[in-house]
């Protein structure tokens, strides 16, 4: 067989074969990978084909993280494969591929009276729950910490039967042959991997399989040092070239394209509109109407788009969602709300009514703003529905389909599509609703395309916040804090969106059901690192009307903006300088320490005073332990000018230490990444609503940096053996507090607000 790009990329590994898995528990689950004729399936992760090529399942959305690249790296370095021969197939929705990590961070989402108690990965609880739902959902960051060692286990397994046939084809001891690059070796002697494969699958795979003494790590180069890495990224040829196919690449025989227009938000109804405007409209093939949108299908998307305008569907005017009512239940709430009490420090602290500084943060409604608007597409035979789309949440994709027309979800395929941008976008599963019910109206394949209005006006924004910082500081000039209340007015958006992804429940039924619900994750980030002893977190949730989501950053891009304005703020007004400030708050986490003098030696840090234009923030996350071993950490410095088009963000030098890591280049691209889109929320990506209508209704209303005017960007890494953490989201949350604090070293003025409504870069 010639081996072809697209046929790496799309796993198409054909010939006699050998597949090799982890066994998750239960162990009663059918392997998900069916093995074509000659091929030999023991479990679900890799396949080794009688042509060399690897294939490698990955149960993860791939949407630009890296993660088709990651896992099959992990597989291979623990194989001792050749990289050119590795493949990469989207794992089909199955058990065997649970996310139990992420079942478990999400318990406060499904566990009800269980929550409390599934909070490890260990535990019975979470990981019961993840296999019954097949929940493969990708999100967090918890692709390595939930796949890493599945995926070594298959492979030390594999390797191992490998080594085995060899070792009865020379006669020898099999723990004497060694694997490298593809094959097996015994002094003089070698087999290819795909010499020995329908061999090695007649072998018993060991029990425990032979892992590498360690997981496979890279070290960081200094600064800016380049390097080839070993594993460069799968898809990177095919997505520079345009080769790769995302979901609005599918193209199936017979089918059309559909547009859609919803009504404003919330709860609005379909209730005219004039098919009759439409006739004159080329290659238009019919229209479906639901109770709260209306779509038009068309032999392309140009003419159905313009035909549902044409049509002038007009619709009720439910709950008339407007930013000034939100802000005003916003103000209410953070003064006089109840509040629910998400962590405590020492004692707490409770100013008494009476702090030494009080001082309160704002936030408007994230917009996703993905790349690529909400597509998928569909083909409905009568008694299957096959998806072609993408999903964070696959299987909830799923029921929600099959449950829009009536079939069991046995009967609805989803092939996974990789993303054109997420920021979790593709958590929600309303286009697997959508086109499902249009190719049962329609009777044939049809692909749904939301214009960027619709994405915008449908879409769930990451939820508008109010925090109130109060503390008690010493009043002689040290800036010592002995206690700390973070008070965080929001949404419980994620016990609404956890009622929506499980229960599969509409926008205000969700609403309704976590009224007044605390929500841990609405908090993230909050307890802050720096050695204050008596610290209060507080959730106030609140009635806002709209419809929220997750977005990437979550609740940390908001709690340390907060923090870390606040920390510079305290420091400024003492007359002390924000480096020696925070590290002499930060004696008990030496890592985030590492990573201040990293950045700001990089930076070259001049204090940040003077109107310098230098801003500093740093900020810790995950799920840090008492020994301070997990977690991952950052540091930025951010500089900034003023000039004719208002303040330019000019420079950006971040460190992070993410623990041990996997592939250095996807995580520096990660970071820098993350500090590009926290650039776009510091100054834009976020809109306000009148009557139920978005005022953002396109790209250019959201003020997102242009490439052109892109910072120069330094990112650096510090060695570390600790558990690997997730880069995506550290440069997203970071990025935003030092640039507003490098406005204050560059103008003399705080902006406690985001964005900031002053212009940027």
């Amino acid at each position: 067989m010639a081996v072809t790009r697209r046929g790496l990329l799309t796993g198409a590994a054909i010939g006699g074969g050998l597949v090799v898995g982890w066994m998750l528990y239960p162990r009663s689950y059918t392997s998900p990978l069916e093995p074509l004729p000659e091929e030999y399936a023991f479990d679900a992760w890799l396949k080794i084909a009688s042509d060399g090529v690897i294939t490698v399942a990955v149960p993860q959305l791939e949407m630009g993280q890296g993660v088709s690249t990651i896992l099959p790296q992990v597989v291979a370095a623990e194989l001792g494969a050749d990289w050119r021969q590795i493949a990469v197939e989207p794992a089909s929705v199955s058990a065997l591929y649970a996310n139990v990590a992420l079942a478990a961070r999400w318990a406060p989402l499904w566990g009800g009276i269980f929550s409390g108690v599934a909070d490890t990965t260990d535990t019975i609880l979470a990981r019961r729950f993840a296999h019954r739902s097949r929940f493969m959902a990708t999100a967090d960051g918890t692709s390595l910490e939930a796949f890493e060692e599945p995926c070594r286990i298959a492979a030390a397994g594999a390797r191992a039967m490998l080594a085995q046939a060899a070792a009865e084809r020379w006669g020898v001891s099999a723990e004497e042959c060694v694997a490298d690059n593809g094959f097996i070796i015994y002094g003089d002697n070698r087999l290819s991997f795909a010499e020995l494969a329908s061999e090695a699958a007649e072998q018993s795979p060991p029990d425990p399989p032979p892992l590498n003494t360690a997981p496979y790590a890279e070290n960081p180069l200094a600064g800016e040092a380049e390097g080839a890495t070993q594993y460069p990224r799968i898809d990177l040829p095919s997505k520079v070239d345009g080769t790769h196919v995302f979901a609005g690449d599918v193209r199936l025989l017979g089918m059309v394209f559909a547009a859609i227009r919803h009504g404003p938000l919330d709860q609005s109804e379909l209730t005219d509109f004039n098919p009759l405007n439409a006739r004159g409209i080329s290659g238009v093939v019919g229209a479906v109407r639901a109770k709260r949108w209306l779509a038009v299908a068309a032999t392309n998307w140009w003419a159905a788009n313009k035909a549902v305008e044409a049509m002038q569907p007009r619709f009720t005017a439910g709950y008339s969602v407007d930013s000034d009512e939100i802000d005003q239940r916003l103000d209410r709430a953070i003064k006089t709300g109840e509040a629910h009490l998400i962590a405590q420090r020492g004692d707490g602290y409770s100013s008494g009514g009476n702090p030494d500084l009080a001082l309160r943060y704002e936030f408007e409604p994230g917009v996703h703003a993905t790349l690529e608007t909400t597509t998928a597409t569909a083909r409905y035979d009568g008694s299957r529905l096959e998806l072609w789309l993408a999903s964070q949440a696959p299987e909830q994709a799923r029921l929600a389909a099959a449950k829009a027309v009536g079939l069991p979800v046995s009967k609805v395929i989803l092939y996974p599509m990789p993303a054109g941008g997420s920021f979790d976008r593709r958590l929600e599963n309303e286009h697997a609703i959508e086109v499902a019910v249009i190719a049962q109206e329609l009777g044939r394949p049809v692909q749904l395309v939301w214009s960027r209005l619709e994405e915008h006006k449908a879409s769930r924004p990451r939820p508008p916040a109010h925090l109130l910082l109060t503390a008690g500081i010493a009043r002689n000039g040290s800036g010592a804090i002995s206690g700390l209340k973070t008070r965080i007015a929001t949404p419980p958006s994620n016990i609404e969106f956890g009622h929506r992804l499980f229960e599969n429940s509409t926008n205000w039924a969700a609403l309704r059901d976590a009224e007044g619900e605390a929500d841990p994750l609405a908090c993230e980030g909050a307890m802050p690192p720096y050695a204050i002893p008596h610290v209060t977190v507080q959730h106030v949730p609140v009635d806002i009307g709209l419809a929220t989501s997750r977005m990437r950053g979550n609740a940390n891009a908001m709690t340390a903006f907060a923090i870390e304005s606040f920390i510079d703020e305290v420091a400024a007004r003492n007359g002390l300088e924000p480096l020696t400030y925070r590290i002499a708050m930060l004696g008990q986490d030496a890592r985030l320490v590492a990573c201040l003098q990293q950045a700001t030696r990089l930076a070259q840090w001049n204090g940040g005073r003077d109107q310098s234009g230098q801003g500093l923030a740093c900020h810790r996350m995950g799920y840090v332990t008492g020994d301070n071993a997990s977690g991952g950490r950052i540091a930025c410095v951010a500089e900034v000018r003023q000039g004719e088009g208002g303040i330019q963000v000019t420079r950006l030098v971040a460190a992070a230490d993410i623990g041990r890591i996997v592939n250095l280049d996807i995580a520096r691209q990660q970071i820098e990444g993350g500090l590009v889109f926290g650039l776009a929320q510091a100054f834009g990506g976020s809109t306000r609503y009148r009557s139920g209508m978005p005022l953002a209704q396109k790209l250019a209303d959201l003020n997102l940096p242009f490439l052109a005017g892109c910072p120069d960007i330094s990112v650096d890494f510090l060695p570390s053996d600790n558990p690997p953490v997730d880069p995506g989201e550290l440069g997203a949350v970071v990025a935003a507090p030092a640039i507003a604090n490098a406005i204050f070293s560059a103008t003399g003025r705080r902006w406690r607000r985001l964005p900031i409504a002053i212009g940027g870069s």
